[in-house]
């Protein structure tokens, strides 16, 4: 994740008014406890019945419910930091870039997998329950961090050996570029971006015209599937964004100059924070099966069965 992107009022902290400040910190504090809780009850759902838990397919969706979660709650504390304490140490801020990259970087990639699997299921059928086992899920998710962890730590790695021992103990104002400024790591960032993105949107296209060649055939389920795969690459797309977030918000900084404020504030909540909304949609509502569950945690309902 280009953590700029998170710092769409970082920046211009100062030039917003105490009344809209409040206002601002306060709208994403409301709907990123609104997301966690509809996530939370997605999560007690998938654990308290084993009809998920031993389910690929919703191993794989909680998974990135999770790192939903994980990104939702870092990016706004760092939202809300920037309109607080301001600067941090620079030892706290890494911690705090890192997991917020680990936890964006795994979601393109969860993404890929899920699509692969409504493959299997509608393309493959037969051969779904000798591909798609819990085991090999539980592999693949461990895969997924691995790349992910090859992708973010060398970040680190040349940064504690380019920097001095002071830089650790310093200041900055928690982004991405004043913790890892390093102009190598830039054109690695660039790069590592640019193969997730071939990738994953290959997978994307993929999965969906072979879903859609099987949906001719009038299938329900291949049907529901080709749309689950629209939504999938709609979800990529947003993510994917924040990826490409200096030349968009540079282009935005140009075309509307007076509003630049509420502009970047809005691209925030647009690129970070709604499509981490998307996922329970995907599942939570349109899954009959997790449905019929979900409603009672919701609604604080979750009696026996």
């Amino acid at each position: 994740m280009n953590t700029s992107s998170t710092n769409v009022t970082l920046e211009v902290r100062y030039q917003d008014s105490f009344s809209k400040a409040v206002t601002k910190n306060i709208f994403v504090v409301v709907l990123g406890i609104s997301i966690n809780y509809v996530n939370v009850s997605l999560i007690v759902t998938f654990c308290k019945h084993q009809i998920f838990n031993m389910n690929p397919r919703y191993i794989l969706f909680i998974h990135m419910v999770i790192n939903d979660m994980i990104q939702v709650t870092l990016s706004i504390t760092l939202f809300i930091i920037s309109y607080t304490i301001y600067k941090l140490n620079v030892s706290v801020c890494c911690i705090l870039i890192l997991l917020t990259l680990f936890a964006t970087e795994n979601t393109p990639l969860n993404l890929a997998c899920m699509a692969v699997e409504c493959y299997i299921a509608v393309c493959i059928p037969l051969r779904y329950v000798q591909i798609c086992t819990v085991k090999r899920t539980l592999t693949l998710i461990g895969l997924i961090w691995a790349t992910s962890l090859l992708s973010v730590v060398p970040d680190l790695f040349i940064t504690m050996a380019t920097e001095p021992l002071d830089f650790f103990h310093s200041q900055v104002f928690c982004i991405r570029e004043t913790v890892f400024r390093n102009p190598n790591l830039i054109k690695k960032r660039d790069i590592t971006y640019l193969v997730f993105l071939v990738l994953v949107w290959f997978t994307i296209f993929y999965t969906y015209f072979k879903i859609l060649f099987t949906a001719k055939t009038a299938s329900k389920d291949a049907k529901k599937a080709r749309n689950t795969i629209i939504l999938h690459g709609f979800q990529v797309l947003l993510c994917m964004t924040t990826y490409a977030s200096p030349m968009l918000l540079s282009v935005l900084q140009l075309l509307f100059p007076r509003d630049h404020n509420d502009l970047l504030f809005a691209y925030y909540i647009i690129v970070q924070v709604l499509p981490r909304a998307i996922s329970p949609i995907i599942y939570g509502v349109r899954d009959n099966t997790f449905r019929k569950y979900l409603k009672r945690y919701l609604l604080c309902k979750a009696g026996v069965l």
